[in-house]
């Protein structure tokens, strides 16, 4: 597996992270075999959140599948979110840390390799975050932090109050979802795709060394399904399945290779429980389009090139 650094941090990670928040869906051997293959196939960067499976479900059943151990902890990178509740946001410095006291509970470890942000908070007082971090930080129980959905301004406002950097930023990022990407391309244009949604948060996690870290790169829209072997979407279909034969690789593949291929050094977040597609998304790690191919499946999936 390629491996690449997270933003500014030390850390040296798989280029694809394993998304868990389905993993609750499968057994327990299910699971403990899901999660073996991952290790085995140098995957071993887990995301989590504490609202996966509902109250962090998912977390414990991930801790529980594999039997975690101290050994076994320092064989694998764990990630994990917090701040989303039930029809609201909380980024308050009482619910960061218990959140994080939580989730060490049930991934049954004792310090958590990146804590995200999930989601904006409008009520969000970024000295109460900073509070929540240097303690984090200073306890040992949080070694990096993130954001989640976050655009330039609401990062810069976090960042003036912390003493930690900001080392990634997980955004949803497809070829069937390309706003980050489509607004930079527009330029100067009277096309709807110029209008820049996202504040141009693509080149400002390049600018300041955050990783992107895209989410539902098999989705369209938000969270209305898969367009790969959709046929309600037969050109990027026909496209991606045309040049992933050429490089000898699955449709999965190559959404994958499309993603890595950006000069910005994404960390796709996988989301299937499903070991050979797993598998075949990692394949995809070792294959380098040219920039002629990228833009032709850019185009296949109908975006605009002025």
């Amino acid at each position: 597996m390629k491996q690449m650094k997270l933003g500014v941090s030390n850390l040296v990670l798989p280029v694809i992270s394993v998304g868990c928040m389905r993993i609750k869906a499968l057994s327990k051997p299910d699971a403990e075999k899901f999660i073996k293959t991952s290790l085995e196939l140098g995957a071993n960067f887990f995301d989590h959140a504490d609202i996966y499976g509902g109250n962090g479900a998912c977390e414990e059943h991930f801790a529980d599948a594999i039997g975690m151990t101290p050994a076994l902890r320092e064989t694998m990178f764990l990630q994990t979110k917090c701040g989303i509740r039930r029809g609201w946001y909380d980024f308050s410095k009482e619910h960061i840390l218990n959140s994080v006291d939580k989730s060490l509970l049930r991934l049954k470890t004792d310090y958590i390799d990146v804590l995200l942000l999930h989601r904006p908070d409008a009520l969000v007082e970024p000295e109460e975050v900073a509070e929540a971090f240097d303690i984090l930080y200073a306890s040992g129980k949080v070694r990096h932090f993130g954001v989640s959905n976050q655009k330039p301004m609401q990062i810069q406002l976090l960042q003036k109050y912390l003493n930690q950097p900001i080392v990634a930023n997980q955004l949803q990022l497809s070829v069937m979802n390309t706003t980050m990407i489509a607004s930079g391309i527009n330029v100067n244009t009277a096309f709807d795709s110029a209008v820049d949604r996202d504040g141009s948060i693509l080149d400002f996690c390049r600018l300041n060394d955050i990783t992107i870290q895209p989410w539902s790169p098999f989705q369209y829209g938000c969270f209305e399904g898969v367009y790969l072997d959709n046929d309600k979407f037969p050109e990027v279909n026909a496209k991606i399945n045309e040049i992933a034969a050429k490089y000898n690789v699955t449709n999965n593949g190559m959404v994958i290779a499309w993603l890595l291929r950006h000069p910005a050094k994404m960390q796709p977040v996988t989301g299937t429980m499903n070991i050979q597609r797993l598998k075949e998304i990692c394949d995809g790690v070792n294959v380098t389009i040219t920039r002629e191919e990228w833009y032709e499946i850019y185009r296949s999936a109908g975006n605009k090139i002025p």
